[in-house]
């Protein structure tokens, strides 16, 4: 279920973009006239790219979209994340037709930073493609440099890391100090924690199977139980911090990938809870969920599970 974006208190960039467009094509004598090139219709990519530029250069300049030329980098992060996440949302949905529509929401951050990153003197959308090519082709030496010995993903991998690693030496011109240093701080907790797992395994620092994991795991979750009991609260915040810190390696030694997994259960407890509004309401129970006792309400989480069993086995 996709949740809302605020509307009334935080106008969407994409829809002032779009309104912008509309309005040109209705009113070509507006001051906000956009360039020809810009006017729906172009039927190559280079035309389209051209046109989705200058109309993100004409919300941001004079006599453009106010919300639009108020926005800082800063102010634009959070719908950078809103909008990766309802891409992934779009897949795990297969809403193709979606999809095409996320990843232009999607495209539009790059777009929209770009162009702040103009007006500032400090690069342009060139400067971005290009240190884009630039890099696939550098990363890539088995294909664009002809090299051997590159025979399997891993192997790829392997060659993909050593590059990165090699271009933060170059930029910083001198070793790093911490083979960690190259994870930023900022990426979601699940995702850092996987990778500093990821990069500590990469010199050996790892257990060599999936099953010593879940010792570690029943360690961890007694001492979270410990805190517990003795009441310290900053404790039993750092014991739950190892606990999901465990989980997630635990995710990591399996093959699987923490947070598409916590994706699924999160997709799955909205499923059953749905069916439980909706046992509720037809079962003539005659009270909304929050009238009902705990045991009612785990029984409708039951039924909600087993039919959703039978479903899948059918």
């Amino acid at each position: 279920m996709k949740m809302e974006k605020e509307k009334d208190t935080q106008p969407q960039y994409t829809q002032c973009g779009r309104i912008a467009a509309k309005m040109v094509r209705m009113d070509p004598s507006s001051k906000a006239t956009i360039p020809e090139d810009t006017q729906r219709g172009a039927t190559s990519l280079e035309q389209a790219f051209s046109r989705a530029v200058a109309i993100m250069a004409q919300l941001r300049a004079p006599g453009g979209c106010p919300w639009d030329r108020e926005q800082t980098f800063d102010s634009i992060r959070r719908y950078t994340l809103e909008e990766t996440y309802e891409v992934m949302d779009a897949i795990e949905r297969k809403d193709w037709n979606g999809l095409k529509d996320e990843l232009g929401d999607l495209f539009l951050q790059v777009l929209f930073y770009a162009e702040m990153a103009r007006e500032a003197g400090y690069f342009q959308l060139e400067d971005v493609m290009e240190n884009l090519n630039d890099k696939l082709v550098r990363r890539h030496p088995h294909v664009f440099a002809h090299r051997n010995g590159v025979e399997n993903s891993a192997q790829v991998l392997a060659n993909w890391e050593e590059i990165k690693k090699q271009e933060r030496v170059d930029r910083a011109g001198a070793k790093e100090t911490s083979l960690l240093d190259a994870i930023p701080r900022a990426l979601p907790a699940l995702m850092e924690a996987s990778k500093l797992g990821s990069k500590a395994a990469s010199v050996g620092f790892d257990w060599k199977t999936a099953a010593p994991v879940f010792d570690k795991l029943d360690e961890e979750l007694n001492e979270l139980r410990e805190a517990v009991l003795a009441n310290q609260n900053a404790a039993q915040e750092e014991e739950l911090g190892d606990v999901l810190f465990t989980l997630v390696n635990l995710s990591r030694k399996l093959g699987l990938h923490s947070e598409l997994a916590l994706r699924g259960a999160n997709a799955k407890f909205r499923r059953r809870f749905s069916a439980m509004e909706e046992s509720a309401a037809s079962n003539q129970l005659d009270k909304p969920l929050e009238g009902l006792s705990s045991d009612e309400l785990e029984e409708l989480w039951n039924r909600a599970k087993m039919r959703e069993r039978k479903e899948r086995n059918t």
